[in-house]
């Protein structure tokens, strides 16, 4: 016969006889709070509306190169395991051309999977898709749908400022 430990919250349990003695009683496992596995910086909360209709109209354009940039910094910045792919985005979207528009499309499913990580990163279940972006990307919608993904990752650490340092999860 045993008794509950201290901490435990499951009652004592009665055990049931079997052939050759008692069965040991079963414990569940209690789940615990996530362990910080490292830090990063935290990233801006941009206006998904802004950042995908409206200031690229106002520059003709040319704050898509910026946020393109901006996004890959900042998840560079948020966790380095990533990899620093800020450049690489930006020339692929200057000179896509160059490779018919495949380079750009490449870098903007692998921007799905760094999202993904940086969410796994932050203790959120990973919900951003590549193949979800990509077809949202051919019908406009996809520097928004990105957008709101990686401002699910911003409000996980509340009112923290942009670019103050935060503990990473996973």
């Amino acid at each position: 016969m045993s008794y509950p430990q201290q901490g435990q919250s499951q009652p004592y349990q009665q055990q049931q006889p079997q052939q050759g003695g008692y069965a040991p009683a079963q414990v569940p496992q209690q789940r615990q709070a996530p362990v910080a596995a490292g830090a990063g910086n935290n990233m801006k909360r941009r206006n998904p509306v802004g950042a995908w209709l409206g200031l690229p109209m106002i520059t003709l354009g040319i704050y898509g190169l910026v946020w393109m940039y901006k996004v890959h910094a900042e998840l560079y910045d948020y966790d380095r395991r990533t990899g620093d792919a800020a450049t690489n985005a930006l020339l692929s979207m200057i000179f896509g051309f160059c490779t018919l528009g495949i380079w750009p499309l490449v870098m903007w499913v692998k921007l799905a999977g760094r999202i993904a990580q940086a969410q796994r990163a932050a203790g959120l279940p990973a919900s951003c898709s590549g193949g979800v972006g990509f077809i949202l990307g051919i019908f406009g919608f996809g520097v928004l749908y990105y957008q709101l993904q990686l401002n699910k990752i911003v409000d996980r650490y509340g009112d923290t400022p942009a670019g103050q340092q935060v503990s990473l999860v996973a």
